[in-house]
């Protein structure tokens, strides 16, 4: 009966049906009687729920004088998970049962383990993301008409400012919701071992970006990292930067080839992805055996590297096309060998296209020069310089587009 439950529900509907057998018999049931509460706004804990049957009110600001109803959801819901995805794990709304409600539970791990088995549900579960935080907004621009409507009469220049104050802060309060779940998907730390040290930065120009960089321990004691920009910024780059890294991720567990890599998250977002926007993409393999580096670029920018003095040695590069625009692409794959001492570079053109007050790009010489100047530090530390110098060529002007480095220190 529950496994029937299963194959109702939309997020679940690209499974097969041992899979759904499975999370039958794993996922714990719940029961909630009607006006029950099945978690509040605030609470933090990493669970989300699948609703089989009965309806449940996500209320915001329960039993306050701002409590307002969200929206009702039946049977086929899925509540709570954006919590899983947030830093925190953190309960945006409440949720309230209607009616009497039969629910399964599902733990983090238990997200992590089916998505690590059925990377596509990503594209279920980012479409629902999306959706939630649409309606969200359509919800906070429905209400605010309404109060605009009520003090329309006495309060005509009031309203206008108080409307305005009002909009900005629930959608500065969305945007960080955006902001949380963009940053849980980044990596949490970076992994030091005998060979390689790692250093990053990542700073969006607005509250969400299209920017993003990954370090992944691979089965084979191999570590494979990426650094990508997605074209535009705030949520939409967003969301289709979060796709691009699943993609990622499930594609270097799978696949050995830096090139084949890129090649298979083409075809994945080619299928999906009707937005005009495009990545572009570094993805390699750094070998601890010998210190070589194997990587493709789907458009990036080419990798940065230094000698053991900080002398830059020259690297080679062909043509690379970025993710998602071709069906039939070109990737462009190479190979370094980094020396003890070396520091290799991977970085966005948010870094070398900033400009300053005059609109003059800082460019690949300061970029050097900054490198240069760090001498004797490690990675991290030379990502904190090269940022440092960043904001003091700008010295004011605005960030224009979102700055993301990776370095890699070879001891």
């Amino acid at each position: 009966m529950r496994s029937a439950a299963l194959r109702q529900v939309p997020l679940f509907a690209s499974l097969p049906a041992g899979e759904i057998d499975l999370l039958a018999e794993t996922l714990q049931p719940v029961a909630l009687p009607m006006g029950g509460l099945l978690f509040e706004e605030g609470a933090r804990e990493g669970r989300c729920f699948i609703l089989l049957e009965g309806e449940v009110d996500i209320i915001k600001s329960l039993g306050t004088p701002d409590e307002r109803l969200l929206a009702t959801r039946g049977p086929g819901s899925s509540l709570g998970e954006m919590s899983l995805f947030s830093q925190d794990h953190r309960r945006t709304a409440s949720v309230r049962a209607r009616s009497a409600a039969k629910l399964l539970e599902m733990r983090r791990e238990d997200l992590d383990a089916l998505l690590r088995r059925h990377p596509e549900l990503a594209y279920s579960m980012l479409g629902t993301l999306s959706q939630r935080l649409e309606q969200s907004e359509n919800h906070t621009i429905a209400d605010l008409r309404e109060k605009n409507r009520l003090l329309q009469q006495a309060y005509d220049e009031l309203k206008a400012a108080q409307a305005q104050i009002i909009e900005k802060e629930k959608l500065e309060r969305e945007l960080e919701v955006a902001r949380q779940i963009q940053l849980s998907i980044l990596p949490r730390s970076l992994p030091q071992n005998g060979r390689f040290e790692f250093g990053a930065r990542m700073i969006p120009m607005s509250a969400v970006g299209g920017d993003f960089y990954d370090v992944l321990q691979l089965e084979n004691g191999s570590l494979a990292v990426a650094v990508g920009d997605v074209t535009g910024h705030g949520v939409p780059a967003a969301l289709l930067m979060a796709l691009t890294v699943t993609l990622l991720r499930a594609e270097a567990r799978r696949i050995e080839s830096p090139s084949e890599v890129l090649l298979a998250v083409n075809r994945e977002l080619m299928q999906v992805n009707d937005t005009g926007y495009f990545v572009t993409a570094l993805y390699g393999i750094l070998h601890d055996s010998d210190g070589k580096f194997h990587y493709a670029r789907a458009g990036h920018s080419v990798p940065l590297v230094l000698d053991a003095g900080r002398q830059p040695i020259e690297v080679g590069h062909g043509v690379g096309h970025p993710l998602g625009l071709f069906e039939e692409m070109l990737v462009d794959e190479a190979s370094l060998d980094l020396a003890p001492g070396s520091l290799l570079l991977l970085y966005t053109d948010g870094v070398t296209e900033a400009v300053d007050a005059q609109g003059e790009f800082f460019g690949d010489e300061r970029l050097l020069a900054a490198l240069q100047s760090s001498n004797g530090t490690g990675p991290d530390q030379t990502c904190e310089a090269v940022w440092s110098a960043l904001q003091a060529y700008q010295a004011g002007a605005s960030q224009e587009d979102d700055v993301t480095l990776l370095a890699v220190g070879v001891r």
